[in-house]
């Protein structure tokens, strides 16, 4: 088994994926190799079917590849049992995505720290106040999910998942339901959760101007990496999403 270099946050190796077989026989993922950088913000693109979310969802442990390796760290995820990976995605990973995602019959203060309610874990005070900060929600900690706006719904589960101080976070599209104010919001928030908290994001997003908060956009088509940008701007991403026949 391939081992990861200790500069990746998490990545993977010759990750091949399929789906069904004979005629109904998909490849999601074609021998991709990638990783990411900790303290970084990547963003995933290609077009509709090109495996970015696949990619994802295999990486944080929510699916299994045909073969290849996904780590996070220095934990090979095809080593872990069930426990051990619920347990792994406890700790170590953050997730943001499209829908929020949040118990309604729960305030923000307790949706923000239900992961670390659901581990045993102590509440670290100092953290939470300032990723509370960060995300702007110091007066809606008493506020249920319907008494808040999708913007502010949205800084929750941002906020959740920067409270266990996760290795990485994995964001599904995450202002895909937000206007395009508070989407702007939602990134400046994960931008500065990068470059103020050390935090690492890896985003699936189809939004360039939403891959130019990132420090890099790793682009997919037919299942493969086809493409890499360092400080990526909105018209290069664009440029290189046409090229790519979206």
């Amino acid at each position: 088994m391939s081992t990861p270099t200790t500069t990746a946050a998490a990545g993977a190796v010759d990750a091949l994926k399929v789906y069904g077989s004979g005629d109904a026989r998909v490849t999601a993922l074609n021998h991709v190799s990638v990783t990411f950088t900790p303290g970084h913000f990547t963003a995933i693109m290609g077009p509709s079917g090109s495996g970015k979310s696949t990619l994802m969802h295999c990486l944080a442990g929510l699916d299994d590849l045909t073969s290849g390796d996904v780590f996070i760290g220095d934990t090979h995820l095809a080593d872990l049992n069930d426990r051990q990976l619920t347990e792994l995605r406890r700790t170590k990973v953050g997730f943001i995505f499209q829908a929020f995602n949040l118990i309604p019959t729960l305030t923000a203060r307790e949706n923000i720290l239900l992961p670390l309610t659901l581990g045993g874990r102590d509440v670290d005070e100092a953290w939470f106040d300032e990723v509370v900060t960060t995300v702007g929600l110091a007066d809606r900690l008493t506020h249920r999910p319907n008494e808040l706006s999708g913007g502010q719904q949205q800084r929750v589960a941002v906020a959740r998942a920067l409270a266990s101080r996760p290795d990485i976070i994995f964001a599904d599209e995450p202002t895909g339901n937000l206007d395009s104010n508070s989407g702007g919001e939602i990134l400046q928030f994960m931008r500065h959760a990068v470059d103020s908290l050390s935090q690492t994001i890896v985003m699936v997003t189809h939004d360039a101007n939403a891959a130019a908060y990132a420090d890099r956009v790793v682009f997919l088509a037919d299942g493969r990496v086809v493409a890499d940008m360092d400080d990526p701007t909105a018209d290069r991403v664009l440029d290189t999403i046409k090229s790519l026949g979206d």
